[in-house]
């Protein structure tokens, strides 16, 4: 379980309008080459109650991962994310030049700085 902590920890840092690739997320939070795990602990996130912003989170591609786990409901992920003004291009894609986050080295550090005090 904290792994998925320190994954959330630095989902939390990405900011409306800006997405992440799972590999980036999983690199960022020291995970390298483990993009599968962060796909499986955003599964795990409650989409009504949670803080984590999931939804900013999408495959290399610039495409949002569908998944037969989650009923038919994959196309949320895409309207959340165009209700934060990110635009999809006629093939489902999103520009990742345009809209990927890079975070500054610092924004992660705090990240994980808090991820270490909710262990204390």
């Amino acid at each position: 379980m904290l792994t998925y902590e320190r994954i959330y920890a630095v989902v939390r840092q990405i900011p409306r309008g800006q997405v992440a690739t799972y590999g980036q997320v999983a690199d960022l939070a020291g995970l390298i080459g483990k993009p599968r795990l962060v796909g499986y602990a955003l599964y795990r996130v409650d989409m009504t109650t949670d803080d984590v912003p999931w939804q900013r989170v999408i495959n290399a591609k610039g495409e949002v991962s569908e998944s037969p786990r989650r009923n038919g409901s994959d196309y949320i992920q895409r309207v959340m994310l165009e209700d934060e003004g990110i635009e999809f291009n006629r093939g489902g894609r999103i520009d990742l030049s345009k809209y990927r986050w890079c975070p500054p080295d610092e924004v992660i550090e705090r990240a994980l700085a808090l991820f270490r005090e909710r262990l204390d």
